[in-house]
């Protein structure tokens, strides 16, 4: 049995060496094959559009919870979408506090039926949510 075992680990260490060996003759080649190259600067992403933007909102309200409370236009048990977009101005003033409003519920706007907070949810994922919610009247973030 000693002796399997010692055989074992004398072709695996002789499997090592070989493989480690072969690796390192092929990245000292493949370097000098691009010595004649330029190196490429990093392509960069561009910034989102306003509508991209919208666009995310949208995906996040229609894949939450939201559906369950409201409607785009119709009230269910809390306001539908279109009638917040007509209540407040497209400003980053009420993209911000409707975001927070999002995230940590509360009553009193739109009657004494408390909306659920949403606590896991990220402040630029709530932001984005209010922007499709504010966007639904036609208007622009001003």
């Amino acid at each position: 049995m000693k002796k399997i075992v010692m055989a074992l680990a004398v072709v695996g260490f002789a499997t090592f060496c070989i493989t480690s060996c072969g690796s390192k003759k092929e990245e000292a080649k493949s370097e000098d094959a691009y010595d004649d190259y330029e190196i490429a600067e990093p392509a960069t992403a561009a910034e989102p559009t306003a509508d991209d933007v919208i666009a995310e909102g949208k995906l996040l309200v229609e894949n939450g919870d939201c559906k369950t409370c409201h409607h785009p236009t119709n009230k269910i048990v809390g306001p539908a979408h279109a009638e917040v977009a007509k209540k407040y101005d497209f400003t980053a003033a009420n993209v911000t506090m409707l975001a927070g409003k999002i995230i940590k519920g509360g009553s009193g706007n739109w009657g004494d039926i408390m909306m659920v907070p949403h606590p896991t949810l990220s402040q630029p994922d709530a932001e984005k949510m209010s922007r499709y919610i504010l966007s639904l009247d036609g208007e622009k973030e001003h």
